[in-house]
């Protein structure tokens, strides 16, 4: 079965790829495809923007998720504006920084957090596999770690024996990272709709 990913995020696509396999082959998202406008209020909505996109697009079915990091001292946020945080255009270390400048003054149970993520497959006919996974964990009082990509050099997943999700190596982080969840649940589904 061939998926179209429809993250133009090269780390996702890894990332995916990897969780993936033996079930479809992903295809990367086409260069000529433009960036889709994020602009639902939830992360079903945003992963059904992208996918629907991409599905449009190319005509094949497409596979799209959106992440969001959930700080409980912070209300929720970022939420769904977790990649834009620090702005429109802001890099993984703006994002960073303006995340641990909000929570300098929390300590312990202040910081914790978790990371959920959407996958959703839009399908030729129109109609959807959705799954979601979600991880808890607290953050970090500065970054740690050179793996990974946003806010993994500063989450602290519970079960990851007191790393960052940027310490682990890749079979460590999908093992219990929240994309890891959604996109092995979504597998499930896959492989039991085609056998």
């Amino acid at each position: 079965m061939d998926l179209v990913c429809a993250s133009a995020n090269p780390n996702k696509y890894s990332e995916i790829s990897q969780i993936l396999s033996g079930a479809v082959n992903l295809i990367p998202r086409p260069a000529e495809i433009p960036e889709v406008i994020e602009d639902a209020d939830t992360l079903e909505g945003n992963a059904r923007l992208k996918a629907v996109a991409v599905r449009m697009a190319t005509g094949c079915a497409a596979v799209a998720d959106d992440t969001g990091l959930e700080v409980d001292a912070l209300g929720g946020a970022p939420g769904i504006f977790s990649a834009r945080y620090a702005g429109e255009n802001a890099s993984y270390e703006d994002n960073v920084s303006k995340l641990l400048e909000a929570l300098r003054e929390a300590t312990g149970e202040e910081r914790t957090a978790r990371f959920r993520t959407v996958a959703l497959v839009a399908w030729q006919d129109g109609t959807e596999t959705i799954a979601e996974g979600v991880v808890e964990g607290a953050i970090s009082d500065r970054p740690s770690g050179a793996g990974g990509f946003g806010y993994d050099s500063v989450f602290i997943p519970i079960a990851g024996g007191g790393k960052t999700f940027a310490e682990m190596d890749d079979e460590e982080k999908n093992a219990v990272s929240h994309r890891g969840a959604a996109f092995r649940s979504l597998k499930e589904h896959l492989n039991n709709t085609i056998s």
